[in-house]
């Protein structure tokens, strides 16, 4: 069996530790996810003592980061996403409105979020408004409203508002 290896938290992971934090993980979690996502630097003995001397910093980083995130939750304290989806009968969708979906939307208006950190239950399959919590960096959570409305689809000319149009003289 494999043993745990440790690392050095560069950024706060959910489920596992802050930024700045000295963990053991699993080798394969941390060489084909945490390293390669920059999410965790591996902890050598070199890196453990560089890491003592730079705990101060980190707490500083830590500061700025989640004054950061404050900032960036209460711009979004007023954003209202607005997507539209094709609907049947009695409101439901066809398909579904995904984390994916709204963090695409997120991004067209300039909140840049992963759609990890949009908290849906459940992927969105009825016309109406929701309220959702969207987690930031340094555990900071704001809370977005997403309305779902339905596609409107272009009604084609009436038959005979073409033939009046063909029928014109052309200039």
């Amino acid at each position: 069996m494999a043993q745990n290896v440790q690392v050095i938290l560069a950024r706060d992971v959910a489920n596992l530790g802050r930024l700045g934090e000295l963990v053991s993980v699993r080798p394969g979690y941390a060489r084909n996810f945490l390293v390669p996502q920059k999410l965790a630097l591996p902890a050598s003995s070199k890196r453990v003592a560089q890491f003592e001397h730079q705990k101060k910093l980190v707490e500083h980083k830590r500061r700025i980061l989640r004054a950061e995130s404050e900032k960036k939750a209460k711009a979004m304290g007023d954003v209202v996403v607005t997507l539209t989806a094709r609907v049947g009968e009695q409101g439901k969708l066809f398909g579904a409105i995904t984390g994916r979906d709204i963090s695409r939307a997120l991004t067209a208006i300039g909140h840049a979020i992963h759609h990890k950190d949009i908290k849906l239950e459940e992927p969105i399959r009825t016309v109406g408004s929701y309220t959702l919590d969207v987690r930031l960096e340094a555990d900071v959570t704001t809370k977005i409203k997403v309305v779902v409305a339905p596609e409107v689809a272009e009604t084609p000319a009436a038959p005979a508002e073409e033939e009046a149009a063909a029928e014109a003289p052309q200039a």
